[in-house]
């Protein structure tokens, strides 16, 4: 399928609302742990604001409130979406009133606030996005909704400083929340998902909402599966990243600004780049296609950090392995995002969206850990082959699940 047939205005829509859904994770994440830092406030208690973005973790525990309940206006998807944006420009406005010196529970509390709302977000905007696509949009939908994520993230994780150096920080979460208006705005402009009769109908109750997209998906066969094949894809990937700042400085010896400039730098423009030559690709390629042709690419790209490891301290090498593993990261979750919206029953997109994304994410959860208590008996080039080695099994299960990877999205 050419790209002259996808909808260019729906897809530009789709990066604007990929950029307000990014923009509050840094506000009650990193930006506000550094503003409760330049405060002198102790290491411990700034440790503790990471518990403020435990909403993004368990947001599948309300996902099937927005499956259930339809605003009365604008419609199930872009009624939450436009209820979401309100109540972050609203709980971000408030955050640039509030003074870690004068009552630092008050700030982390609508810190809090925010996380939740944005996890709301998250919701309403994955299930939009999950319906409102169609089957050959969804790589580019994904890649779109990366971009839109990451520039957000850069906004308000790294613009934000400059401007709290600058303006001070109530200026500063003043101008981030007036920024969730593009968020609205395109939310405003954008069109509800069309369906099919039987598929238009929302869970008559509450217990329905919650009951019936597990069985729903835990019916379909190969189930368990496809469940395990969405827990193995991407962790290599999340084994190889989880130490890697302590791999550049620790291993290797880079310094702070050269990781910084490098990992941050030049990583967040190849993430970008990957993910939306991924989404080209696949207007054209078929979702298992791709899905393999990422895999492997994602096992190349751990194959350039054991050179790295095996080359040492030289910095073209070091340019040359950061972006092939941001570059081929960037198209593995391209494709696996597109791969969970083709699962979603569009009667419960809301629920088994968060849910599949939720296993999606045990990987990156669990590699850490593991990966910590792994480089301390074995050298760094042993570490990115054991990466190699648990991300084949993922392409075993792929071979088998062929017959049911599909883009089919029933409507």
């Amino acid at each position: 399928m050419p790209i002259s047939t996808v909808n260019i205005r729906k897809l530009a829509l789709i990066l604007l609302l990929g950029f307000s859904s990014g923009l509050p994770l840094a506000l009650s994440g990193a930006t506000l742990q550094a503003w409760f830092t330049t405060t002198g406030i102790s290491i411990v208690a700034i440790g503790e604001l990471t518990l403020v973005g435990q909403p993004y973790i368990y947001k599948f525990l309300w996902a099937p409130l927005l499956d259930r309940y339809i605003p009365p206006l604008l419609g199930r998807r872009r009624g939450w979406l436009i209820i979401t944006q309100l109540g972050l420009i609203i709980a971000i406005a408030a955050m640039a009133f509030g003074d870690p010196n004068v009552n630092p529970y008050l700030l982390a509390g609508l810190g809090v606030a925010v996380a939740f709302i944005s996890a709301t977000q998250d919701i309403a905007f994955d299930a939009y996005r999950t319906d409102i696509l169609t089957e050959k949009e969804l790589g580019l939908g994904a890649a779109l909704t990366t971009a839109g994520y990451r520039i957000a993230m850069l906004v308000s994780g790294g613009l934000a400083l400059v401007l709290a150096a600058k303006f001070g920080w109530r200026v500063t979460y003043l101008i981030m929340a007036s920024l969730m208006l593009i968020g609205l705005l395109a939310s405003w402009l954008s069109e509800e998902p069309v369906y099919s009769k039987q598929k238009n109908t929302a869970p008559e109750n509450l217990w329905v909402a919650i009951k019936n997209p597990f069985q729903e998906f835990l019916k379909r066969k190969a189930a368990l599966l496809i469940l395990l094949f969405i827990v193995l894809y991407k962790i290599g990937d999340a084994f190889s990243l989880s130490l890697m700042t302590p791999f550049l400085i620790r291993g290797l010896g880079f310094s702070l600004t050269t990781v910084g400039m490098v990992f941050k730098g030049f990583g967040f423009l190849a993430t970008i780049a990957g993910a939306s030559v991924a989404g080209l690709i696949m207007i054209r390629l078929s979702l298992y296609r791709s899905l393999f042709l990422f895999g492997v690419a994602q096992i190349i790209a751990i194959l350039m950090l054991y050179a790295l490891a095996l080359v040492g301290k030289n910095y073209l090498m070091l340019v040359t392995a950061i972006v092939t593993d941001s570059f081929c990261n960037g198209m593995g979750s391209t494709a696996l995002v597109a791969y969970l919206m083709s699962l979603c029953d569009h009667r419960y997109t809301a629920t088994q969206f968060a849910l599949l994304s939720a296993f999606a994410s045990i990987g990156r959860i669990l590699a850490g850990p593991i990966a910590g208590i792994l480089v301390t008996h074995i050298s760094w080039t042993s570490f990115f082959i054991c990466a190699v080695i648990i991300s084949i099994p993922s392409l075993i299960l792929l071979k088998i699940l062929q017959p049911h990877i599909h883009m089919k999205k029933s409507r």
